[in-house]
């Protein structure tokens, strides 16, 4: 008979804890909700700042094509990233700043700004950067 009154009393005693788990699910739900939305905010913001990057590198492109053709300039450089980046970077790309360099042989674009914040207190900067040959006439040598 005691060992029945044993076996009764742990079974008891697990009945109890099962019961005293309840509400398990709830401090579980509080912690992982949280950690899951910041990990959606952070792929979010991964995003956003790639596609800042992609703005960045297309104006700076852009830009580059039209410093570096023969006939070209600094300020016709900087006005085709401006409207690259008027048009295109007013979402994602915040503060976009273009440099345009025009030497005789070669020609640098860089653009620089920062990615739209989605996760607080979290800048990430953008910056692209394009560089080619500058054109320019060449007569051909006449030689002997």
């Amino acid at each position: 008979m005691a060992a029945r009154s044993g076996s009764r009393r742990a079974r008891d005693r697990l009945r109890r804890l099962r019961r005293d788990e309840q509400g398990s699910v709830t401090a579980e739900l509080v912690l992982a909700v949280p950690a899951l939305l910041l990990l959606l905010l952070v792929i979010a913001q991964f995003a956003v700042w790639a596609h800042a990057q992609h703005i960045a590198q297309a104006a700076a492109s852009q830009a580059l094509s039209a410093a570096r053709v023969q006939g070209g300039s600094n300020a016709g450089g900087h006005t085709q990233a401006d409207s690259v980046l008027t048009q295109l970077g007013n979402g994602p790309l915040r503060n976009p700043q273009a440099a345009v360099v025009r030497g005789p042989e070669q020609s640098t674009v860089d653009i620089s700004g920062e990615a739209a914040t989605v996760v607080p207190f979290l800048h990430l900067p953008v910056r692209a950067r394009a560089a080619g040959p500058t054109e320019r006439f060449v007569t051909p040598e006449v030689g002997g």
